[in-house]
């Protein structure tokens, strides 16, 4: 008995146990209100798995889609789904402590560390605070975006469906979820400016991760910013410039995405499926009429994905920064990884081999059982396995076909994605070193 009530603590008082089961309740939650005949046009229940796997899709910020948003569910299954994307992309301690500090409870410790784990911060100090800040700053710049989408989408749907569009799209974007209720996403606005553009930045501000945007208005200058800060917004900056560059290269022929447009559409669409393909799921282009080329470059980017502490999914830019630079440091026979004159703990770096490591497995092994279960490319299905993982919601048009058993192995892999895999790892590992020594080090040949 002491024992079973030891192992209980132990769950209740563990982070990323707790995080694992509040994002399941939420899901579940919301399978069970998707699945209401009310939440559908036809008035006719989509089926448990179908709703399970949207409602998945939408708290884990992805976008994979067994039926088309905009033509199948009611107004009340679109409202289900925006709220599950904003919860999930702002997640869901801290939207308790909104309710909480609406109510004047106090943040207990335990709190403080579940939402620690969430925001991926190092320590406790000041998480109330940031929250606040996460909160004010996403309601202030999902607005923003909204009035910026409302100047085209008012003119093109009339004033209340303009309105609501806006207000979707926007939250959408900024929490990196994809989900569109235009019926074909941007493919529609593939020459349009300005939707573009909000789209863009609104993906990218919400893939940077809030405490950049803390220390971007606090040092004003890139010279003043943290090492964390400055990794994060290079790779980013990178990683777009070469996917549009990429993107634009190999697509530009294609008669059926980039040939038709003129050079200017050209560079913007480019620029934003770089953009959109970190972890948004947007699409401005057939993405199934892609070279593979093309696709598999996609793939690598979706496995990237965002930043830590944000609303994007993927392994995150820090992480593959840091396994870029331990690479180079070996290439060139230094020492320690150093970056802005500053060296990396070797802790760091072991766990970013280990998230990506983890994270490859994962991707790898799924996709392979998925060639068993699916009779699809393996192209095809390590699109999708990867858009899964990074939380991206891309598709090459193969989600409504997937088989149960396939939706069920997605389902389980965008929550994974949305947890990160090395916090599924610590959900089931040891909360802490059992063994007080450490053994003889030995050497082994490797390369």
């Amino acid at each position: 008995m002491n024992i079973i009530k030891k192992n209980i603590k132990k769950l209740e008082l563990n982070p990323p146990r707790v995080l694992a089961l509040g994002f399941g309740i939420l899901i579940l939650i919301g399978a069970i209100l998707l699945n209401l005949p009310i939440a559908t046009k036809n008035g006719e229940s989509i089926g448990f798995l179908n709703s399970l796997f949207t409602s998945a899709s939408a708290v884990c910020v992805t976008g994979l889609v067994v039926v088309n948003t905009a033509e199948y569910w009611s107004l009340f299954g679109q409202l289900v789904i925006l709220i599950l994307i904003q919860m999930g992309g702002l997640g869901f301690m801290t939207m308790a402590t909104i309710v909480a500090l609406l109510v004047g409870k106090k943040i207990t410790l335990k709190e403080r560390l579940i939402i620690k784990e969430q925001l991926n911060q190092e320590t406790i100090s000041g998480l109330v605070k940031l929250t606040k800040y996460v909160i004010v700053s996403t309601f202030v710049i999902e607005g923003l975006g909204a009035i910026l989408l409302s100047t085209r989408f008012i003119p093109k749907y009339g004033t209340s469906k303009g309105i609501w569009f806006s207000i979707f799209h926007a939250i959408s974007a900024f929490c990196n979820a994809g989900f569109d209720l235009i019926g074909n996403s941007m493919i529609p606005f593939v020459d349009d400016f300005i939707v573009n553009i909000t789209i863009s930045l609104l993906v990218i501000i919400g893939g940077l991760g809030f405490s950049v945007y803390i220390d971007i208005s606090r040092s004003r200058t890139f010279k003043k910013l943290h090492l964390h800060s400055k990794l994060v917004l290079t790779v980013t900056m990178i990683l777009i410039l070469m996917g549009m560059i990429i993107f634009y290269l190999i697509e530009q022929n294609n008669p059926d995405t980039l040939l038709n447009l003129t050079e200017g559409e050209k560079f913007l669409s480019a620029f934003f499926q770089s953009v959109i393909t970190r972890t948004a799921g947007f699409n401005s282009v057939d993405i199934s009429m892609l070279r593979d080329t093309t696709a598999f470059i996609m793939i690598i980017l979706m496995f990237i994905g965002g930043s830590p502490g944000s609303t994007a999914g993927g392994i995150k830019t820090t992480t593959f920064g840091t396994i870029i630079l331990a690479t180079l440091s070996v290439i060139k026979g230094d020492k320690d990884v150093v970056v802005f004159k500053k060296r990396l703990n070797q802790g760091i770096i072991n766990r970013s081999l280990a998230i990506a490591s983890i994270g490859l497995a994962l991707i790898l092994v799924v996709s392979i059982i998925l060639t068993i279960t699916e009779d699809l490319t393996f192209l095809d299905l390590l699109f999708e396995t990867t858009s899964a993982f990074g939380t991206v919601g891309l598709s090459r048009g193969i989600t409504p076909n997937l088989t149960d058993f396939g939706k069920v192995i997605i389902t389980l892999t965008m929550y994974i994605g949305r947890l990160g895999a090395l916090t599924m790892a610590f959900v089931f590992g040891q909360d802490k070193n059992q063994y007080p020594y450490r053994y003889a080090e030995g050497n082994i040949m490797v390369g």
